[in-house]
C-alpha cells in the first residue's frame, strides 16, 4: 500500500499533530507490512500561495504551455501526483485560530485544479479523486470535538467538504486534543492513538 503523510506544522518535534501522525503510519505499517510511505513535509517545504501566474496557467490548455507557464504548475503538478499515487493519506492537522495552517491550505490550492481533480458537469461539479482513504490527524489546544467549542472547528469541517468536492469521501478525523489543558494533557496523545482502528480503503 501506498501511504502519503502530510505534515503541516513547523513546529518539529514539539508538534502534536506531527506525533498523531506518526504515530497514525505506523499503526497502518503494522497493519499492511511493505507499504511505501511518503512524507510531504509543507513547513519545510512549503507550496506558493497562488498567484496570477498559478491562475492563468490553471486555466490553459497544457499543451499549450509557455515555458513560464510549465514553471508556473510544476508545484501543483507535483502535488496532484502524490495525491494520485497514494491509497492512504494521512494530513497532520493542526488548529491555528480556529483552522487550518496556511502551508495546508496553500497544499489544497494547489492539488484543487479543475479538468485534473474535479470537474464541472451539467449535473453539478464532479470530483475526479477516487479510491483514497483518508485520515485527518487533528490537534488542538482545546476541546472542538464537542460541547462548546465545536462551533469554532472551521478546520474539520472545512477539509472534509473540499476532500469531498475533489472526489476523497472517505475520511475519517482522528483528534488529539486539549493539549493544552491541565489534566488532559498529559493523556491527550495516548487517548487519540488508542482511539484510532486502521481501516481499509471504501471499494469506488
Amino acid at each position: 500500500m501506498h501511504i502519503l503523510h502530510i505534515i503541516s506544522s513547523p513546529r518539529a518535534g514539539a508538534s502534536f499533530s506531527i506525533k498523531l501522525g506518526n504515530g497514525l503510519v505506523g499503526k497502518l505499517l503494522a497493519a499492511y507490512p511493505g507499504s511505501t510511505v511518503r512524507v510531504r513535509d509543507l513547513a519545510a517545504g512549503p507550496f506558493p500561495h497562488l498567484e496570477e501566474s498559478h491562475l492563468d496557467a490553471f486555466n490553459a490548455p497544457a499543451e499549450a504551455y509557455s515555458p513560464a507557464q510549465q514553471a508556473a504548475v510544476r508545484h501543483s503538478d507535483e502535488a496532484i501526483a502524490e495525491v494520485q499515487w497514494a491509497d492512504v493519506i494521512v494530513i497532520g492537522v493542526p488548529m491555528y485560530n480556529f483552522n487550518i495552517p496556511s502551508t495546508l491550505k496553500a497544499w489544497i490550492d494547489h492539488i484543487a485544479r479543475a479538468r485534473i481533480t474535479f470537474r464541472y458537469t451539467a449535473g453539478g461539479p464532479e470530483g475526479l479523486v477516487h479510491g483514497k482513504k483518508v485520515y485527518l490527524a487533528a490537534a488542538s489546544g482545546g476541546i472542538y470535538s464537542r460541547g462548546p467549542g465545536a462551533a469554532n472547528d472551521f478546520a474539520i469541517p472545512y477539509l472534509k467538504n473540499i476532500l469531498g468536492f475533489l472526489g476523497m469521501h472517505d475520511v475519517t478525523v482522528v483528534r488529539v486534543e486539549g493539549t493544552k489543558i491541565a489534566g488532559v494533557q498529559d493523556q491527550a496523545l495516548e487517548k487519540a492513538l488508542n482511539s484510532f482502528v486502521v481501516e481499509a480503503p471504501q471499494p469506488v
